[in-house]
C-alpha cells in the first residue's frame, strides 16, 4: 500500500475551507493552508502568481464574487509521486465541476443568473504539511458556451458537460494498492511514448495498443468529446493534425498516477505552428504553445476514458486572437 492520505487530508481541508470562504476571506484561507513562497499557475488570462494575496486577487475574489452558493463537485481525486523528478515530490490532484449561481459577471462573461459549471482540474503539491505549489485549469470557454456564447467555429467533438468516470470509482479517498498505479503509470507512459514518437499523430491501428475500442475522449470546449477510436481520430487527432505542424514535445512538470488513474500537466507540453484550419485560425509561422492537462482511467491492460485541458485562449492569444478581448468588445456594440 501507499500513503498519501495525509496529503489527501490536507488538500480536502483546504477545499473545505476555501469553497466555504466569501470572496472577503478567502485570501486569509489561502494563506492559512499554503507555504511562503507558494507558487501558483492560472490560464490565460491569470498565469504565474507568487503567494497567498496574489492568487486570491487574481483568481478567486473575482471569481467567487460572480459565483454564489458555490459547490465543488469532483469527479477524479488522486495522489501520486511525480514520475518527472524520480518520484521526489508528492502531488495531489482533483478534477470536476466548480458551480454556483452565475450571477454577476465575471471576465466580462455576463452573468445567467442560473447555475453556472465551470470545469477544474488542479494539481498540488505538497511539502512539510502545507501546499507548496498548484497549478489550475479551468475551462472558460465552456463557460461562455453556457451562456449562449460560441467565440470559436462549430467543434468537431460533442459540446456538453462533461461527466466524470463510467465506473464512478474516481475518488480515491482511502489508500490504493501500490501495484495498480504502477500499472496505470507503466500504461500511460507507454501511450504517451507511442504518440511522441509518431509527431502526436497515432497512425492506424496504434490506438489499439494502449486503448480500448468504446474509449471516451473528452477534449476542452471548442474542440468537444469523442467516443470510439474510431470517432476520436475522424473528430480530434485527423483535424489537430491537419491544423499543425512542427510539433515539438516538452514534457511535462508533473506525472502520477494512483489506482486505475493518472494525470499530467506541462508548462507548456508543446510547441507548434499553425498549419491553418485547426480551431479556425490561419497558417502561420509563428511558433506557439499549448499547456495540456489529461486525466486517465485505466480498465484492466487498457485506458478507458481521457480528461483533457487546454489552456486555448493562452493557444489563441499567443497568435493575436484575444477571446476575452473579442468578447468584451462585440458585447460592447
Amino acid at each position: 500500500m501507499t500513503d498519501f492520505q495525509r496529503g489527501k487530508q490536507l488538500v480536502l481541508d483546504y477545499y473545505r475551507a476555501l469553497d466555504g470562504s466569501s470572496h472577503e476571506t478567502v485570501a486569509a484561507v489561502i494563506a492559512d493552508h499554503v507555504t511562503e513562497d507558494y507558487f501558483w499557475r492560472g490560464m490565460h488570462p491569470f498565469y504565474e502568481q507568487r503567494g497567498a494575496n496574489a492568487v486570491a486577487e487574481v483568481f478567486w475574489q473575482p471569481f467567487k464574487h460572480a459565483f454564489n452558493r458555490l459547490q465543488r463537485r469532483p469527479d477524479v481525486f488522486m495522489a501520486g509521486l511525480n514520475d518527472v523528478d524520480g518520484f521526489n515530490t508528492e502531488w495531489v490532484c482533483s478534477m470536476g465541476h466548480l458551480m454556483g449561481l452565475f450571477d454577476h459577471d465575471w471576465l466580462g462573461i455576463p452573468s445567467s443568473g442560473k447555475m453556472g459549471f465551470l470545469r477544474y482540474c488542479e494539481f498540488n503539491r505538497i511539502e512539510g504539511g502545507k501546499i507548496a505549489e498548484t497549478a489550475l485549469f479551468v475551462d472558460i470557454i465552456g463557460l461562455m458556451q453556457q451562456v449562449g456564447l460560441n467565440p470559436l467555429p462549430l467543434q468537431t467533438g460533442a459540446a456538453l458537460i462533461t461527466p466524470g468516470p463510467m465506473t464512478h470509482d474516481g475518488l480515491l479517498y482511502e489508500r490504493q494498492p501500490a501495484e495498480e498505479g504502477r500499472k496505470t503509470l507503466d500504461l500511460v507512459n507507454r501511450m504517451a511514448d507511442e504518440l511522441t514518437s509518431s509527431g502526436m499523430h497515432s497512425e492506424a491501428g496504434e490506438l489499439g495498443n494502449t486503448w480500448h475500442d468504446d474509449m471516451l475522449w473528452f477534449g476542452p470546449a471548442g474542440i468537444g468529446a469523442a467516443y470510439t477510436q474510431e470517432r476520436y481520430e475522424k473528430q480530434h487527432q485527423g483535424p489537430f493534425a491537419e491544423g499543425l505542424e512542427d510539433i515539438v514535445f516538452h514534457g511535462h512538470v508533473s506525472r502520477i498516477a494512483e489506482g486505475n488513474y493518472a494525470g499530467w500537466f506541462g508548462w507548456a507540453n508543446l510547441e507548434m505552428k499553425a498549419s491553418g484550419g485547426f480551431l479556425g485560425m490561419p497558417a502561420s509561422d509563428r511558433p506557439t504553445e499549448m499547456r495540456v492537462v489529461d486525466i486517465y482511467r485505466r480498465d484492466g491492460d487498457k485506458l478507458a476514458e481521457n480528461w483533457i485541458f487546454i489552456d486555448l485562449l493562452h493557444y489563441l492569444f499567443k497568435q493575436d486572437l484575444d477571446v476575452l478581448g473579442r468578447m468584451k468588445s462585440i458585447l460592447r456594440t
